[in-house]
């Protein structure tokens, strides 16, 4: 009988490779995870996971952890496959094991989200954390971050406080490191003397965070204040950022007024930066992760009033470093920072309470029309200053760019595999 060849494929771990090639390696398996607060951990993981893709000598693979705000900044990227996680510690724990040994994940990168980055570390998985924000933390904060980390990833700061310093001192594999933040695909148009400012962008970032009972109160209240002012500004279009309700973006659309011309929605990473590249001028709720973009490109920026603590420090380092006075504040009989500030010594979630209190009392409708003429007013003022002559990209020169790059060396050394010429 005359034997018939076997013509099968080989076995998925037979070699198939040419004689004399090298070994083809199997892929590398990444979780990544940001905290559930507004997009700047997604704008993070995003211009990490660039870094990533672009360093690393052996092939990577992502699973995400939550993040389930920002996942569609990051629907550019290939993450594998998403698992949300429980709201009970031992419940993080649970899946984050199962997850760790049914993927075999070798190392993770976190931002900004201590359990998280604990949970990993206690499963075995050394763990890179971003803190982008180390200017914020005191005693009372301490306990919530993973200072433990293999790597603890400390964003660069203009200024860093003595009580912050006491707690960063604390994170056996601390590393600090410049701006983590995304390039833009279209380089910025040079600016021209006189330019009129007819283009600009209104980014409200991720409005949803935890324990805001209606995180539709801030932008009620300041995004028609900021339309009246670029109309009076002679800006002529807008496009309007952020994750906003379908209905409430449908009323800003309509009710703008004549003659803007207003597009509206949420943006992946890489459109947002394209976006900022052809603007004449931002108007953005003071995230650190989008005024560092900003600056990058040299973008004239004013900083709307702000959403939580992080941004009252932000809006104050970046009219410092820029020398403008374009920042817009709330009416002091809405928010007094210096009361915020006070109360951070007993951890930011009490200074949260005092600010998402003050924003819903201004969304009230007995309060909303005179706070948004006071809002309106004090855009327009700062869009006139913004028009003066100041140094936009101070801020971003001062703690450099390369952060993405450093992080995503130090995920890649936690497992062995250090970018070529590391």
């Amino acid at each position: 009988m005359r034997r018939v060849p076997d013509v099968r494929p080989p076995h998925p771990s037979a070699s198939t490779r040419p004689p004399g090639s090298p070994p083809r390696r199997e892929p590398v398996t990444v979780a990544l995870s940001g905290a559930e607060f507004g997009w700047g951990s997604s704008g993070k993981l995003s211009a990490v996971l660039s870094a990533l893709r672009a360093r690393s000598p052996v092939p990577l693979r992502f699973v995400g952890l939550d993040s389930g705000l920002g996942r569609p900044l990051l629907a550019e990227h290939p993450v594998e496959r998403w698992y949300d996680l429980p709201d009970s510690a031992p419940g993080v724990a649970g899946v984050i094991e199962e997850v760790v040994r049914s993927h075999g994940v070798r190392a993770a990168v976190v931002v900004l989200d201590g359990p998280v980055a604990k949970a990993l570390e206690a499963a075995g998985v050394p763990t890179v954390f971003v803190d982008s924000l180390p200017f914020l933390w005191t005693e009372g904060d301490r306990g919530a971050l993973p200072l433990d980390a293999t790597v603890y990833c400390a964003q660069r700061c203009l200024e860093l406080p003595p009580e912050s310093q006491d707690v960063l001192a604390s994170a056996a594999g601390l590393r600090w490191v410049e701006a983590v933040i995304g390039t833009s695909p279209v380089p910025r148009a040079g600016e021209r003397p006189g330019r009129r400012c007819r283009k600009a962008v209104v980014s409200l970032g991720g409005l949803r965070a935890p324990r805001l009972a209606d995180w539709s109160c801030y932008p009620r209240v300041v995004v028609p204040a900021a339309l009246e002012a670029l109309a009076a500004h002679g800006v002529r279009d807008v496009c309007l950022a952020g994750n906003l309700p379908a209905g409430l973006l449908a009323r800003f659309v309509e009710q703008a007024p004549m003659p803007l011309r207003v597009t509206a929605g949420a943006l992946p990473h890489r459109a947002f930066l394209a976006e900022l590249a052809g603007c004449d001028v931002l108007l953005a709720s003071p995230g650190l992760t989008t005024l560092l973009e900003a600056g990058s490109l040299g973008v004239p920026v004013v900083c709307l009033p702000p959403q939580n603590l992080s941004q009252i420090f932000n809006g104050r380092s970046h009219g410092r470093a820029v020398g403008a006075d374009v920042r817009v504040t709330w009416p002091e009989d809405v928010l007094r920072e210096e009361e915020a500030l006070a109360l951070r010594v007993k951890g930011e979630d009490h200074a949260l309470e005092l600010i998402y209190e003050a924003i819903g009392k201004a969304a009230a409708a007995t309060d909303e029309e005179r706070v948004m003429a006071a809002l309106t007013d004090g855009i327009l003022a700062a869009l006139r200053r913004a028009a003066g002559p100041a140094d936009w990209g101070a801020l971003t020169e001062a703690v450099g760019t390369g952060g993405a790059a450093q992080v995503a060396d130090a995920v890649l050394g936690t497992v062995g595999a250090p970018p070529p010429g590391a």
